[in-house]
């Protein structure tokens, strides 16, 4: 026969083994966490000391540039390195990885002379990066290196060093690239980032090179979004209740914008209005004696995002999309979340 007693303490042992399992993860991942923040922090305070003259410059040059950045690296910095690449891309400046040993089978062809070349190396003495530097210094091509020793092979050879500072790995053992991968990747950001500032690179630009998922959905503008023509619930400031509630009713939208005689919205009328203003005289009661005059309006350019924040901070459900003051279009919150923009 099994033994109770014996099973539960053996149940209770494996219980602990999982709960002190449990524990020692949460405690690696702090740790990691604490070891990279400090990286971080690190390259925060280089930038406001040393590191900003030659972030500036590197920042210049890359602005400068007529031709696109190749961004080179091998191990963990390669794949570091092809993030930034893309980032950059997707920013608003030409970008590319360009692997250093296929570098020195033929891919050295892809650099040109009006690009610039940002190569990482955490030690600055990667051995395959060699010829991307020879080729770099006998063509010309201004390079800048993001790596934590400036007087390495690297550093000496680079036009601009960006020289981070030395900060513990977060593995244990010392050897596996993190909290340096860490700091590279931040420092690529930085340089996107003031690139993108730099050139004014704004969202509607955005979405040229975001069209696809959520993000590009909120990338859309409002007049690809909102209804127009026959589906605008309008009548004119002179319409009485009475006949402007069947068209508010046909046409759906919870509220029913009013036209002066030039054709410009004056106002609306919203559910709103009418719970306020309900009565025996309310079918009789002209438009203009009902509605809310300077009504929140959307321009048919607005980000769909921006349509749906100002939606959601005026605690209102449509709007009317007015182009020189007369409307074009109305948008409702129902739309926008079919559209996917969150």
């Amino acid at each position: 026969m099994l033994d109770m007693a014996k099973l539960k303490t053996i149940a209770g042992g494996q219980a602990a083994v999982r709960h002190g399992a449990a524990a020692a993860a949460v405690t690696a991942a702090t740790r990691t966490l604490a070891l990279e923040s400090e990286g971080l922090a690190a390259v925060a305070a280089a930038l406001e000391n040393g590191l900003a003259e030659p972030f500036a410059r590197a920042v210049e040059t890359l602005a400068r540039a007529r031709g696109r950045v190749i961004v080179s690296g091998i191990g963990k910095s390669g794949h570091v390195g092809q993030k930034i690449a893309a980032t950059f891309a997707s920013t608003g400046t030409p970008a590319f990885f360009v692997h250093p040993s296929e570098a020195s089978h033929g891919d050295l062809g892809m650099i040109m002379r009006d690009d610039v070349i940002l190569a990482l190396s955490w030690s600055g003495e990667t051995v395959e990066l060699k010829n991307i530097i020879t080729y770099s210094r006998r063509f010309s091509v201004p390079m800048i290196s993001i790596t934590s020793r400036a007087d390495s092979a690297l550093g000496e050879q680079s036009d601009v060093v960006l020289e981070l500072p030395r900060a513990k790995e977060a593995c244990p053992h010392g050897l596996a690239p993190t909290t340096s991968t860490t700091m590279q990747l931040a420092m690529g950001d930085c340089l996107a980032i003031a690139l993108l500032e730099a050139k004014g690179f704004t969202a509607h630009d955005f979405k040229v090179f975001h069209p696809g998922g959520s993000l590009g959905a909120s990338l859309k503008y409002v007049a690809d979004v909102m209804h127009k023509g026959e589906r605008l619930p309008l009548v004119r400031e002179s319409e009485r209740m009475g006949d402007a509630l069947v068209i508010m009713t046909q046409k759906s939208f919870g509220c029913l914008g009013i036209l002066d005689g030039k054709g410009k919205l004056v106002g609306v009328v919203t559910d709103g209005d009418l719970r306020r203003h309900m009565g025996a005289d309310l079918l009789a009661a002209r438009v203009t004696d009902i509605m809310t005059r300077k009504p929140k309006t959307a321009a048919p350019g607005m980000l769909a995002a921006e349509a749906l924040e100002l939606l959601n901070d005026s605690r209102i459900t449509a709007l009317f999309v007015v182009d020189k003051g007369k409307p074009v279009g109305i948008l409702h919150v129902h739309d926008l979340l079919r559209a996917g923009v969150v």
